[in-house]
């Protein structure tokens, strides 16, 4: 790995370390890009308030701690200022116009909760229902659409207990969206190591044949994650005995209003 753009810090709420720490650690490990994406802020209309993401008014501290490692380490590594976004409808161009008010790099999607968190469901929480499936990858496909987003974090999240051939069929459905907006999709190495329900075999299986695009991302939530040698030797190399050759690095989409 010589660049990973799916990096946390305390700023999320559950996380450890501060940015610094992951900066450090990513020179260690010879990256040479760092991109940041803690959870975004997001103003939502009805005052909900989540408990893994920073608050609105903490968007200029925020990016202003990473402007200046940017400036501190420039030589060592590159650093981006980024977030990691669900796709909210209803609340999108809110989110978008807080953010904008500083300088941004990138958005990553980890669409964690269905339609707009308060009135959704949790991703991973499982289910057998198909309807719920294709609703999922009916959201990525149009958070893909939006152009704003430079890739998809753990895109396998949703937890499916229903047939495989529906599985296999919604995820071939969410690789051509992929293909067709440009937007790779994201092998999870903090659910690799922590043996989460993803990386979901099947999935990968399936998408390795699909033409889309593929990036690993750390996902780091400590400092000595990013990078790590061991956990991203072993995400290459699933990858690879499925013929799967990620990118190096995606082309960072610059998120505008």
């Amino acid at each position: 790995m010589i660049a990973n753009f799916h990096t946390h810090s305390y700023h999320c709420r559950h996380a450890a370390g501060k940015p610094e720490e992951y900066v450090l650690t990513a020179i260690r490990n010879g990256l040479a890009e760092l991109g940041f994406s803690d959870h975004v802020p997001y103003p939502f209309s009805n005052g909900h308030r989540s408990g893994f993401r920073m608050d609105v008014s903490e968007t200029e501290t925020y990016v202003r701690e990473i402007l200046g490692l940017r400036e501190k380490y420039a030589g060592q590594i590159t650093i981006w200022i980024g977030y990691e976004a669900e796709y909210y409808p209803a609340e999108f161009r809110a989110m978008l116009e807080n953010i904008c008010r500083f300088p941004v790099d990138y958005l990553i999607c980890g669409q964690h909760f269905s339609n707009n968190e308060y009135d959704g469901e949790y991703n991973g929480a499982g289910t057998d229902d198909p309807a719920k499936l294709r609703a999922y990858v009916d959201q990525l496909t149009e958070a893909m659409s939006t152009g704003a987003f430079t890739y998809i974090a753990h895109p396998d999240i949703f937890r499916f207990s229903g047939p495989d051939d529906i599985y296999a069929e919604e995820t071939l459905r969410l690789c051509e969206a992929s293909q067709k907006y440009g937007v790779p999709l994201e092998y999870n190495c903090l659910g690799l190591e922590g043996k989460r329900h993803y990386p979901n075999e099947l999935f990968w299986k399936t998408a390795a044949g699909s033409g889309a695009s593929f990036v690993v991302g750390s996902d780091a939530h400590q400092p000595e994650k990013v990078g790590n040698p061991e956990i991203t030797a072993q995400a290459e190399g699933n990858l690879r005995e499925l013929g799967i050759v990620p990118l190096a690095r995606p082309e960072l989409r610059k998120p505008v209003l």
